[in-house]
Order: structure tokens, then sequence, then C-alpha cells
């Protein structure tokens, strides 16, 4: 069984934000298998696909609803309740660091300064668990990191940030068949990029 968690903040002053990506790309996931989210064991909101006679097994989709500094008290009730290991994880969520739609994998790491990153590492007692990152871009360097990540994409970013969504559900998907390993492969290449060098991976503070 793999568990896939897309951090964001509950309630609907926060839909749409920069925050909520991770809750963007499961939403999408869910969509595309045709899934409900309803009320789990710990306090999160849970789809879940059976095992398919492909033999491919189980993936629950989770939506925390902690708020972003505490994901990890629900990230670690799931993995407990349902006896998953770390390798087994995939957490989706946005980084002011990667230029808007960027995507970017690992099979570990630090929480590179996210709130919820590091709530979930302090939970499972490591940093050994695959994430996916999705940019929103940083904006003007003066506005701080926390009213960034709480601010809404703007008219012209929305169609990039919609197809950034589309393609970390597409990464999802392949985490679910074949593991990190090939995600990293398939979404880490660089697109061409006038601005210089890459930026250091990381995110905004939790809020």
């Amino acid at each position: 069984m793999k568990l896939i968690v897309g951090l964001g903040n509950p309630g609907d002053q926060y839909r749409g934000t920069r925050h909520n990506v991770g809750f963007e790309v499961v939403d999408e996931t869910a969509r595309r298998w045709e899934l409900a989210f309803r009320s789990a064991p710990a306090d999160a909101l849970l789809a879940r696909a059976p095992a398919s006679p492909a033999g491919r097994g189980a993936v629950l989709l989770a939506k925390p609803l902690t708020y972003m500094n505490r994901s990890g008290f629900a990230v670690g009730a799931l993995l407990r309740y349902y006896r998953i290991e770390p390798d087994d994880l995939l957490v989706v969520t946005e980084d002011v660091n990667l230029p808007l739609g960027r995507l970017r994998a690992r099979r570990r790491g630090s929480s590179g300064g996210h709130n919820g990153l590091r709530s979930i590492i302090e939970a499972v007692a490591g940093e050994g668990f695959p994430r996916l990152r999705v940019g929103v871009g940083r904006g003007d360097p003066r506005q701080k990191l926390s009213g960034r990540v709480l601010s809404r994409f703007g008219r012209d970013e929305r169609p990039a940030m919609d197809e950034s969504v589309r393609r970390a559900a597409d990464a999802v998907e392949m985490f679910v068949e074949a593991g990190i390993g090939p995600v990293m492969n398939a979404f880490n290449r660089r697109e061409a990029d006038p601005g210089g060098d890459e930026p250091p991976a990381g995110a905004g503070p939790g809020c």
C-alpha cells in the first residue's frame, strides 16, 4: 500500500492559495481515479484506490486537516494505522524557491525550511521519505514568505499552474506504479531557463 499526501490548509479561505497546491494535486489524482474523499482514522480526508488486477497495490490519497505546521500528526497516524513504510509515502507540497510550475522529486531530504515537511520529519523520526515539490515562484523578494505562500495565483499564472498540477498528478501515478526513481528521472529534467542557475530547493514557512 502507498500513501500520497498533499499538504495544505483546510478551509475555503485557503482554497486556491500557493500553500494549497499539494491539495490540488491529490484532488486531481482523485478526479482521474474517480475517487471521493471521506473521513479518515486521523485528522485528514482520505480517498482509497483498491488494488488493481494488474498487480498494483492499494493507494491512499490524503489531505491533512491539521493545518500545515502540524501535518506530521495526521501523516504519522495514517502511517501507523495502515502500517505503511516511509518509502511508500509520497508528500506533495509547494516550493517558493522553485520557478512557477517546476517540479522537483527527491527520495529523501531535509525540510528546506518548509514547516509541513519539518512536522512530518519529526513524526516519522527521519528524513527518509519521498517528496514532490511544485514550484510556485518567489515573487517580490521584499514580500514575507508567509504572505507569499498564502497569496493566490494571478490570472497570468493560473494556466501554467494548472498544467503543473496535471504534471504533478502524472508524477504521482508514476510513483504508484514504479517508485520514486523513475519519477526523479522523468520530472527533474531542467527545462530551458535563461535566468541562470537553479535556485536552491526549499519552501516557505508553513502557516
